[in-house]
Formats: structure tokens, sequence, C-alpha cells
């Protein structure tokens, strides 16, 4: 018997065309006779990587590579392999393709098996009774931009000028050129491709959930649904056995099934908890559901549990006095929420997986607690998301739509509806995933496009609702974000409990945040160099340096389609990393390497001022999910990690920022200020401080405190002078811990130098 799973991953060949053939190739030895010229490639992979590896295109993540890309937009692409499998008695044998990117014809053997049109989804055919021992699968991907020209655009949709061709085919919607990623289309089998053999009885899908937690946290109720398919007569006996271990807590449960469908809650005593980081361990239940009949076990999954309950407490509207709200729940406890938006690991998604845990660990690292995954990109691997599990990271998961007025037909809502049933199904039964999101700034483009009310969009509104009622009904949802139901749309943008504080970008410190309503910033960033070592690596020599009029420097930062201007001018994003620099320290350095030191510092303290800004108002504040951990290709951009995994100075300000106990000074209001411990634990914990002016190494403040649990504690008032220029450092210590921090204090501008001899003294550059 062959295994349950034959990946099909090596001995893979492509071509392409950028014209259509007269009719479709049925097999490798047609499209051998007509002349195409078949390659090596790699399975998953994209056609641009495949093309690198044969010497048939340059890096194009160097220089203006990138622009290359467009000959390739209506280019065919053919990807075939030969294997060696039979039909196995009393299973079904399927053709799984985990990534098509995207419209794609399937053909096994001569056969057409069927078409794919979306790549973010998984693609299942039975080929069963199609297996012949020796076999040959070929798959012709059509150019998605040709598929775009195949549908109508009523002028009630709307997108960014390159980006119109994304609104029907269901691609990434950073691939047509975002101000965070290239334009870089592509195809390819960009995730695994296997033949999975399943028995002819087995298990369809399960799905086990907390349905309810006691408030004392010494029971919970678990519900276990299910759909499975059996043959049997009524004579035999069909169960359902449930076993689940964490530790010393375990629980066993059968159930006679009398149909193939059902649902069962059966309780766990004393159960041990899944919790955010921070807040607790994040436990798992290793669960193993069979089916079994008359004693013999027929299939089985195998998946973990964490048992936790999450409810999104939430307002449609606040005000100045913070009468609204925007907090998640886990376990009946608030939780402050602090963490990065996940964007595009890389720009052809075959890598992805080579870059998840490695990015995954700088999340941790930094004390993140909660990642969203926004709506221009992918949906994430199953490793992802075990791994947020493992790692006790909630994850915020948008559904794969941004910036854009979506088409409202019914027939592209049943594309909308099929996508969500897929990934819901997928991804249900991870502890981490904490909310749905129906989209990106979908609510907000309403207003960009002018197509007024957001709640007039079906998708969101009532596709996905349905979907999620159906699948998923005990998971917070979120129609958009910004989300603007009838009310928030009636009071206006800056009223919303939740937001996306971008803004003029200006000085850090502007009134523009420290007077934002909002009580979760779900989007807020700010520009920093990478550094000259990584510059050079995508930069041509040439080009390095300066920075103005630099054709490279605005490809790689905000021009995706050169002489395009989709997001401002070609040089907005570098000219505004220039600025920022100015307005901290009052002029723009001529050298690369001390403007690559200048804008990091000034990104990180921009992003550390964000945070505790956000913490030190706890719980008038309730989280901050900013903008961004990593890149996904070399760029100028407000990543704190560049694509080399060269942390920028943000990364380390961040993470002292956010360690679960940390005392941080808080910006003068009423002439005065105060030194906070914003404590993001379950526990009281008694600490020494000490804050001390780095330049004379006096101390400003010196004592014992202890942060109350889950809570901002004031610890003490220091003087404050606004005429003065300071640099402080902050140091913390318990039986427990250790931390260290900095504030910079006084009015910019500041001068560079001092400042970097401030850092320095203190030891926070790295």
């Amino acid at each position: 018997m062959p295994p349950a799973v034959l990946e099909l991953d090596q001995d893979w060949a492509f071509a392409y065309a950028l014209s259509a053939p007269r009719s479709e190739f049925m097999c490798l030895d047609e499209a051998l006779r007509a002349g195409v010229s078949f390659q090596a490639a790699q399975v998953p992979g994209n056609l641009e990587l495949d093309l690198q590896r044969n010497d048939m295109l340059p890096d194009v993540f160097q220089g203006r590579n990138i622009a290359l890309l467009r000959e390739l937009e209506q280019a065919h692409v053919w990807y075939v392999c030969r294997f060696k499998a039979l039909a196995v008695p009393g299973h079904i044998a399927r053709l799984v393709f985990e990534g098509i990117d995207c419209c794609a014809t399937i053909i096994l053997n001569g056969e057409i098996l069927g078409k794919t049109d979306n790549m973010l989804v998984e693609h299942v055919f039975d080929v069963t009774a199609r297996l012949k021992g020796h076999n040959e699968l070929l798959i012709h991907i059509h150019p998605a931009l040709l598929a775009a020209k195949q549908y109508d655009y009523p002028p009630n949709v709307g997108a960014f000028v390159t980006s119109y061709d994304a609104l029907h085919v269901r691609k990434a919607p950073h691939m047509y050129g975002w101000d965070i990623m290239p334009r870089a289309l592509s195809a390819g089998l960009w995730r695994p491709v296997s033949l999975r053999f399943t028995p002819i009885e087995r298990i369809e899908t399960v799905y086990l959930e907390t349905a309810h937690l006691e408030a004392d946290r010494q029971r919970a109720d678990l519900l276990l649904k299910y759909r499975v398919r059996t043959q049997g007569t009524v004579h035999d006996l069909y169960e359902l056995k449930i076993e689940g271990s964490c530790g010393d807590s375990s629980f066993l449960e059968t159930i006679q099934l009398f149909s193939d469908a059902g649902r069962q809650g059966f309780p766990v005593a004393e159960p041990k908890l899944w919790w955010p980081n921070g807040y607790g361990s994040a436990d798992l239940y290793k669960v193993r559901v069979s089916l079994v009949k008359n004693d013999l076990v027929l299939d089985s999954r195998e998946f973990d549990l964490g048992i936790r309950t999450v409810r999104l407490e939430r307002t449609s509207v606040t005000d100045a006095a913070g009468s609204g709200a925007f907090c998640f729940h886990v376990n009946g406890e608030r939780v402050f929420a602090k963490g990065s938006n996940w964007v595009p690991l890389d720009a052809f998604h075959s890598r992805d997986a080579g870059r998840t845990e490695a990015v995954l660990d700088l999340a941790v690292a930094a004390h993140c607690n909660m990642l969203r995954c926004w709506g221009g990109n992918v949906y994430e691997s199953d490793r992802f998301f075990e791994l947020c599990d493992a790692r006790g990271l909630m994850v915020w998961q948008d559904f794969a739509m941004a910036c854009a007025v979506y088409p409202q037909d019914e027939s592209f809502q049943g594309r909308i509806a099929d996508e969500a049933l897929k990934v819901v199904r997928r991804l249900r039964q991870h502890a981490s995933l904490v909310l749905w999101a129906g989209d990106n700034e979908c609510d907000a483009a309403h207003q960009w496009f002018g197509q007024g009310d957001p709640n007039q969009n079906v998708l969101t509104r009532r596709v996905l609702p349905e979907v999620l009622r159906q699948e998923d009904p005990g998971r917070p949802y979120l129609p958009s974000s910004p989300y603007m139901d009838e009310k928030g749309y009636a009071a206006g943008e800056a009223y919303l409990p939740e937001n996306h504080l971008w803004g003029p970008r200006g000085y850090y410190k502007a009134d523009y945040y420290q007077s934002a309503l909002c009580h979760f910033a779900s989007e807020i960033g700010y520009h920093g160099c990478p550094d000259p070592e990584s510059i050079r690596q995508f930069i041509s020599p040439d080009y390095v340096w300066p920075y103005t009029n630099n054709p490279e420097w605005n490809l790689h930062s905000t021009a995706p389609v050169p002489g395009i201007p989709v997001f401002g001018p070609e040089n907005g994003r570098v000219e505004l990393m220039a600025s920022q620099v100015r307005a901290l320290f009052g002029t723009v350095p001529d050298t690369l390497e001390d403007f690559a030191f200048a804008s990091q510092a000034t990104q990180g303290e921009a992003m550390k001022t964000f945070i505790e800004m956000f913490r030190g108002g706890k719980w008038r504040r309730t989280g901050i999910i900013w903008w961004n951990l990593m890149d996904g290709w070399p760029q100028f951009s407000d990543a704190v990690v560049d694509y080399y995994f060269r942390k920028k100075l943000a990364y380390h300000f961040i993470t002292r920022a956010q360690q679960h106990v940390a005392v941080m000074i808080q910006e003068p209001a009423g002439g005065k200020q105060w030194v906070v411990a914003a404590n993001d634990t379950l526990n009281d914990l008694p600490l020494h401080y000490t804050v001390t002016d780095i330049e004379s190494g006096l101390a400003v403040a010196d004592g014992e405190a202890t942060a109350l649990a889950n809570q901002t504690t004031p610890l003490v008032e220091i003087p404050h002078d606004a005429s003065a220029q300071c640099f402080y450092l902050i140091t913390w210590s318990s039986d427990e811990i250790k931390g260290v921090n900095h504030y910079l204090a006084g009015a910019a501008p500041f001068d560079l130098e001092q400042y970097r001899a401030w850092t320095t003294k203190a030891g926070v550059l790295a």
C-alpha cells in the first residue's frame, strides 16, 4: 500500500510563451512537437524564480530589474511532472494543489480534470479512476492579466490605477503593486502538490471548540462537530473516539454514531488553558479523533486544541471621554494587544515557508501577543498558525481584500463565499485565531472612490457573515478594518474605536497622534532606512547615494510601476523619510551612513512613543498593532526588520517598550510628567526602578513599587522642563525580571551627534 500522501515535489519542468498556443496541449509530447522548450523547475515555486535559476532572468530584487516582470504579465506557463501511482482498493485518490497561481487548466494523462481561478485556496481533484501507474500531470497557467479582461467593471467598483485588474481575479492584492510591495503578478505552483489517499469510509470534517468556560476556569465544555462518510449497514457499530492530553490533564469521549453528521458536547474538569503571550502559558492539548467501525479504526485526525474563549467588546463610536470600546477578552480577562501587521513575507510566495518560523521568532522576542494578517496578502499556511498556537500569538485574520470597492454581482459573491468556506474550515481549529475581519480598508475605500456608505457592501455585510454563521459562529467578526457601521459612518472616521493612524505622517509627537480618539490602533507606523549594508545588496553601486533624484530608491519605496504615480510622487516615501529625519534632528545628513542612522533613530523613537502612548493609557487604550515587522522584498519602508533579517534600531526599541512588564515615561501633560509601570501579566510584580539622566549620571527617580496585574501603574512624578533636552535611562528589576528602557526628553530638533553620544553611553543601540 502506498503512503497516505505522495508528495509531488520532484522532477518538474516548466516552459512559457508570450502568446497562447493555437489549441490546448494535452500532454508534454504535444507541447514539445509545437516547439515549446522546457527547463528544470522547482515545486513549490514561482515562474520568476525558475527563470532566475535557469539564467533566463537576472535577480529581480536588484536595482530596477523588478520592472522587467511587466514583459511576463501576458505569459502562458506550463508545469509538467511524471509520477508513479495506482489506485488503492477501498481508498479515494485526490490530487491536491495547496496553491496554484492562478488561472489554470489541470490535465492528467491527457484528460482535463478541471480549471482553477483562485491562488488563495486549495484545489482538490478526485483522480481515483484516472491513475494509470505511470502518470503525467500537465498544468497550463493562463495569464491573470488576460483573465481580468473578461469581466465587466461597472461604476460601482473602484481601485488604485494599477489594481483594477485585481478586482475580479483572486490573487493576493499586493501582487499588482503596493506601497510596500513591487508589482510582480507571477505564476506557478507556489504551495505543495500532493496525491492523497483517504479511505472511502472516512472522517470528512471535525471541529472541536470551547463552547463554555466557567467563571472560575475550573471546567470547560467542549463541542465536537463532525461529518463522516460511512457505507455500512444498521448492523455495524460506528463510533467516534476523541482523545486529548496536555501534561497531566486529559479527556476521553466516545460517540456512538447514528448518522454521518452530528455534534456532541462534553466537559473537561480543571482544564489547562491557552493564553496569549505574557498572560500565561499557551497550553495545547494533543487531540486524536478516530472513526471506528466494529472496533476497527478506519480513519483518524490529529490536531492541537487550545481551550480558551475569546470575545471582542466593541462599540460603534467613541469620543474624547473614552466612552467607547474595542477590547479583546480571552478566558474572561481583558487583553492589551500589542504586535505587528503581518504582511507578505516574500514577493514570491513559494519562499514564504522558508521564512515563516524565523519571522515569528522575531515577533515573540519583541514580546508581541497579536499579529494582524493583512488583507492584501495570501492566507498563511497551516504551519504559521501551528506556530502561533504554540507561541501564544493571537491572530487577527483579514479576508483577502484590500483598499478597493469590489464587485457586488452574484457571481463574485459566490466566489467569495466559496473562498471563505475553504479558508474558514482550514483555519478555525486554531486557538490563536481570535478574529475574522472582512477586509482591509475597504470601508474607507468607499469614500476614496466615491461610493458612499460602505454598509451597502454585500460581501462583508451579508456574504462573509453568512459563511461564518454556518461554519464558525463563535468567533468574533469585524466587517472591515477600520469598520464603519451605520452609526460610525454617520459620526465620521475620527470617532471610530478602532482605526488606522497614518494621517500626515509628520513629527511623531504631533497632535494628530496625541489626540487620536481611537481605543485600538490596528495600523500605525513610521519610515526607517535599512542598514547601508542592506542597501548595497539591492541598489546598484551608482545609485547607492544620494537619495535625491534616485530612481532605484524610488522604485524600492513607493513606486511599484515606474512612471505611474500610484501612491503620490515617485519619490514621495523617500522624501517622507528625509522629512521625518529633519523633524527630529533639524537637518538631513549628507552621507549614507549618517542618514541611515538618523532615519533608524527617528523611526525607533517614533515607534516606541506610539507604543508607550497606548500602553500608558491602558485601559482607555486597548491595543496597538504597528506597521510592520518584516519586509517582503528589499526596500525603504516602515518595517523594523529588513528583507535580509537585519534589525533596524526600531526593532530593539520596540522590544524594550513591549516587555510584558515595562517601566516608561509618559509624555508631559498639565506641566507634569509621570513614570509608569505597564504590566501585561496577570500577576502583581514588586520591583525596584531607577531613572537616570545619562548626561549627568544623576538619578531623577529611584524607588520601590508594585506593578499591578494587567494595569498601568503610576510610579512617580519627575521634573519637567519644557526648555531642556536630555536622555533618561530607565532600569527596573525584581526577583523574576530585569528590564531597561529609555526616554528622549525635550522639544525637537535634537543634535544628531549628541543623540548618538547619549544612546551609545546608555547602551541602547543594540
